[in-house]
């Protein structure tokens, strides 16, 4: 699993960030996490081909978040995509997006499904073979939420070399369940430990966008892999950021110690800063492992 970060700024525009956007990828899928002004541009820069995205999800209704995602749909619908695309957001956004194609007397070559989200809990809305997605309740000054991914476990994988040649696929789909393989007379054939290993451990990310500093949420995303918190503010600007319903690096850094998480990733960031390495070094101050959203960056989970 992997997180391309596509832009880490908030509200105000800045010619150092671009506003809030993200594409996280497994082996099966690309999710697009908000989509900010400008977000296509981001993806034709990164060379990510927007019509492989399947699903996208909206944290919330500030403009910083949503307003790039009615030009990817244009751009979508000029290229013939015909796939459906699925948009999970909060309630009003189907509204918002489906009067400016009203207006423009735009006709879509795709589906496009909306499905509302509960913002005030924590629930999947996505849970397949591969991953679960959940929602991360957050406190924000209008209806917001997180997305937790999670992977599902994987089958072993097989020993590269040691399997011999005459193994049929279905001897070796049993391996990769863990199923030894038989003779007629019910003696080993394949011993499944000896052909295959373990898998990697299934990974997991937490996207929180904006939000007031919440322990709320610490149960869900314990031992998270890798969490991205927003941290629109330094702590000279905590009353701002209690104000605004934000936070700030050192709260974003509390939320990942408390959490266990493994790594986290800072960002949403005011424009105010042009250098962010008091941001940085505040956060280190409670959370070692923290290192600054850099846009265009891919980080490995």
């Amino acid at each position: 699993m992997k997180v391309t970060i596509l832009g880490t700024g908030s509200a105000t525009p800045s010619l150092l960030r671009n506003p809030s956007a993200q594409i996280l990828s497994d082996d099966h899928e690309y999710y697009l996490i908000d989509c900010g002004e400008g977000t296509q541009n981001q993806l034709i820069k990164l060379k990510v081909k927007a019509n492989k995205i399947k699903n996208i999800f909206i944290s919330h209704l500030h403009g910083d978040h949503y307003f790039g995602l009615i030009g990817l749909i244009s751009s979508l619908n000029l290229a013939n995509r015909t796939e459906p695309l699925t948009i999970f957001g909060p309630k009003g956004l189907n509204e918002i997006i489906i009067i400016q194609l009203r207006y423009a007397r735009t006709t879509l070559h795709f589906k496009l499904e909306f499905i509302e989200l509960d913002t005030e809990k924590a629930y999947a809305i996505i849970d397949n073979e591969f991953i679960t997605i959940s929602t991360v309740p957050l406190i924000h000054r209008i209806p917001c939420c997180g997305f937790l991914f999670i992977e599902k476990q994987k089958k072993r994988n097989i020993i590269k070399g040691k399997l011999p040649s005459e193994a049929t696929i279905e001897e070796i789909i049993a391996l990769k369940n863990g199923m030894d393989v038989l003779n007629p007379d019910n003696s080993v054939k394949f011993n499944f430990k000896d052909f295959t290993q373990e898998p990697a451990q299934p990974k997991s990310y937490a996207y929180c966008s904006d939000t007031a500093f919440s322990e709320k949420i610490i149960n869900q995303i314990a031992n998270v892999n890798l969490l991205y918190h927003e941290a629109t503010f330094k702590e000279d600007l905590l009353l701002r950021a209690n104000a605004t319903l934000h936070s700030t690096s050192k709260q974003a850094a509390s939320i990942a110690k408390l959490a266990n998480a493994d790594k986290l990733l800072i960002g949403h960031f005011s424009s105010r800063y042009h250098d962010l390495t008091e941001n940085l070094l505040e956060a280190k101050e409670v959370f070692e492992n923290t290192e600054i959203a850099i846009e265009y960056q891919i980080y490995e989970i």
